[in-house]
C-alpha cells in the first residue's frame, strides 16, 4: 500500500523556502495540510521566497496552506501560530524543526550577538516548538517530530573552528536523543534527518562557497523525500534515529540519485557534521525504539 501524507497536518519552521518549503511541497502533493511557520513576510534580496509564496506554491501542489509569521525565538509568537493551525485543521500530526541559523566564524571574530542568535533559533527555538506542539501530537494517531540536525559526533573537528555553530546544530540533535526516550510511552516519534551531501539553499550560496558549491550539490527534494518516507513509517517502530537522506531512500529502493543532482557531471560535497563511511541511525538511547519499559 502507498504512504501518503494525506489529511496529515503539518507545523514546518523555517518553511518559506529551501528544505523547509520542499518538505512541505513533497506533502502537499498528498493533500496535506502544512503551516509555514518563518519569519520572511518581504522579499529579500539573497533570501527569494516568503511565508506567501510559500502557500500559493504548496495550495498548488494540492494542499492546503497557512502562512504564519514566526519567530521561533519568541514563546508568543510560537503559541500563536500553533493555535492558528489547531484552529484551522484541527490538530498537528508532524512536527519539522527546520529552522536554523548559520555563522561559521570562530570565537575571535564571532559577536555574542550572533552566538546568542544560533542558539536561541537552532537549540531552544526547536525545543520551545516541540514543547508547544507535544499537547496537539499526542492526540493524533501516527506522531511525529522530525529534526533537521546532524548525528552526534564528539569528534573535536566537528567543533573547530566553527564552536558556536557547532554547539548550536548538535543542540538540536540533543533533543531528538532526549525526546526519543522521553515520550517512548506516548508512541511520539523523535527523530533528526541529515543530508548526505551540501543541498542547494541560499545558506550554501551566500556563504558556503557560491555558484561552485550550489553546482556540487543536491536538490532539497532529496531531503524533502527522504522526510516523507520517515513520516510516513509508523511512529512506535520509527523513533530515536539520526537519519541520512540517502541511506532512507536506500531503504526505499532508490538506487540512482541523478535526479537530485544540481549537476550531474560533477560529485556532490559530502556535507558538514559527515564523514563516510556511515551507517543507517539507529536509536541512540540505548533501548529498542518501540520499547516501553521505560520512559
Amino acid at each position: 500500500m502507498t504512504r501518503s501524507l494525506a489529511g496529515k497536518t503539518l507545523f514546518i519552521t523555517g518553511a518559506s523556502r529551501g528544505v523547509g518549503l520542499a518538505i512541505g511541497l513533497r506533502a502537499a502533493r498528498d493533500g496535506a495540510n502544512v503551516t509555514i511557520a518563518a519569519k520572511s513576510v518581504e522579499p529579500h534580496p539573497k533570501l527569494p521566497g516568503t511565508i506567501y509564496t510559500a502557500a500559493e506554491a504548496i495550495a498548488a501542489a494540492g494542499g492546503k496552506a497557512l502562512a504564519q509569521q514566526c519567530d521561533i525565538r519568541f514563546e508568543e509568537q510560537v503559541a500563536a501560530a500553533v493555535a492558528a493551525t489547531v484552529e484551522r485543521f484541527g490538530g498537528i500530526d508532524i512536527l519539522v524543526n527546520n529552522a536554523s541559523a548559520i555563522d561559521l566564524r570562530g570565537i575571535e571574530t564571532l559577536d555574542m550577538k550572533r552566538y546568542d542568535l544560533m542558539q536561541q533559533v537552532n537549540a531552544r527555538g526547536s525545543y520551545l516548538c516541540a514543547k508547544l506542539a507535544l499537547p496537539h501530537l499526542k492526540k493524533t494517531a501516527n506522531p511525529h517530530i522530525l529534526t533537521l540536525s546532524p548525528p552526534l559526533d564528539l569528534n573535536p573537528k566537528w567543533f573547530s573552528p566553527n564552536l558556536a555553530y557547532t554547539t548550536a546544530k548538535y543542540g538540536m540533535s540533543l533533543l531528538t536523543l532526549g525526546l526519543s526516550r522521553e515520550l517512548v510511552r506516548d508512541g511520539v516519534a523523535v527523530n533528526s534527518l541529515w543530508p548526505e551531501t551540501a543541498i542547494a539553499t541560499a545558506a550554501v550560496g551566500n556563504l558556503l562557497g557560491g555558484e561552485g558549491a550550489l553546482r556540487r550539490s543536491r536538490k532539497p527534494e532529496i531531503v524533502a523525500d527522504a522526510a516523507h518516507a520517515i513520516l510516513t513509517r509508523p511512529s512506535r517502530e520509527t523513533t530515536g534515529n539520526f537519519f541520512i537522506d540517502s541511506l532512507v531512500l536506500g531503504e526505499e529502493g532508490v538506487r540512482d540519485f541523478s535526479a537530485y543532482a544540481v549537476d550531474p557531471s560533477v560529485d556532490a560535497l559530502l556535507d558538514f557534521f559527515l564523514e563516510k563511511p556511515f551507517t543507517k541511525g539507529v536509536s541512540p538511547s540505548g533501548f529498542p525504539p518501540s520499547d516501553e519499559s521505560e520512559s
